[in-house]
């Protein structure tokens, strides 16, 4: 029996030809040829039974009646168009930006794409690109220099205009996270300095995205740490990639257990021996509020010096980078009277 046509996709093309066209149908194995009216496939393929890829030839404007070859007979025919090769134009790309690295994956949208053979980024092909339909093309970027880069598409109508662009991110770099180190239960503001910050998507501490960040230039990032634990490094994600890690460690509340003396004259000069846990990264020790000098000997126990004050009670807390500890109770006691 001679094949059949069911469909030719797509169904029209430029009068240059080139247009690759996909016939399914039935019984095309040993097929012979392809026409476009009178005049045979530029080349053509036979794909499997129901299938024929064939290359449209020039022809003039106008509607062409496609049928395939074959020993058995001929097909019947559909009908292709042929159309004035349209200059195309892009007028849109999205995403917009990319890494220097290349492989976005980009969509182009615009017109006159059908039977595009080149996408280009600033004159280098791109790495892959699929024609969708005459207003769609989705593309692959190759690598480049950071900065804008022309897109254009180039068909048997001509190339299109150089006025859209692909913007290259350079990738970001940390240099350093001030503060370092933050409490367990987050909420330490964090400035990150270092360079290509524009346009940060995210800001991590580990595997965990900032409580909140303010990209405040291109070189410094203000971001509020999460809650979390240990160590969990600064990353910074933008159009050019993901930073190298800066390093960010998550201190626990400190805690006191003990003091001695627990008491003492109302007069400075007193040294007090605080025992406790996560003391190591102690920034301040207070008598009642009042900040007094301190030596951190290990992460259990500080010395400090009691200051001068009233008699009774007052309050001992410690603060570290984890916190302000709970306070333990410090007695001054008067001098006896006379």
């Amino acid at each position: 029996m001679p094949p059949t046509i069911s469909t030719v996709n797509p169904t029209q093309g430029p009068t240059t030809g080139g247009t690759t066209v996909t016939l399914t149908g039935t019984g095309m194995t040993g097929s012979t040829a392809v026409r476009f009216g009178s005049t045979n496939a530029t080349s053509f393929t036979v794909s499997s039974a129901t299938q024929i890829i064939a290359v449209s030839p020039p022809r003039a404007v106008g509607a062409a009646a496609v049928t395939v070859v074959h020993p058995a007979g001929n097909s019947n025919s559909v009908t292709f168009t042929y159309v004035v090769a349209q200059v195309p134009v892009v007028t849109g790309v999205v995403p917009n930006s990319g890494p220097t690295s290349g492989d976005t994956s980009v969509t182009l949208t615009g017109t006159g794409f059908t039977g595009a053979a080149a996408v280009t980024f600033a004159g280098v092909p791109a790495t892959s690109f699929t024609v969708n339909s005459a207003t769609q093309i989705t593309a692959v970027t190759p690598a480049g220099s950071a900065g804008a880069a022309v897109v254009t598409v180039t068909t048997p109508g001509g190339t299109s205009a150089p006025d859209t662009f692909f913007f290259y991110a350079a990738p970001p770099v940390l240099n350093s996270a001030n503060p370092a180190q933050g409490p367990t239960a987050g909420g330490v503001v964090v400035t990150l300095t270092g360079s290509n910050l524009l346009n940060a998507s995210a800001v991590r501490f580990g595997s965990t995205n900032a409580a909140s960040f303010t990209v405040v230039s291109a070189t410094q990032i203000t971001a509020t740490a999460p809650p979390g634990t240990g160590s969990s490094p600064i990353t910074v994600i933008t159009p050019g990639g993901t930073s190298n890690p800066v390093a960010f460690t998550y201190v626990a509340t400190p805690t006191l257990t003990a003091l001695a003396p627990t008491n003492g004259p109302t007069s400075a000069g007193t040294v007090v021996t605080l025992t406790g846990t996560n003391l190591a990264t102690t920034s301040a020790v207070t008598f009642g509020g009042t900040a007094v000098s301190f030596t951190v000997v290990s992460d259990t126990q500080i010395t400090a010096i009691a200051p001068a004050g009233p008699a009774g009670p007052t309050a001992v807390t410690v603060t570290t980078a984890g916190g302000t500890s709970p306070g333990l109770t410090y007695i001054r006691v008067a001098p006896p009277g006379i």
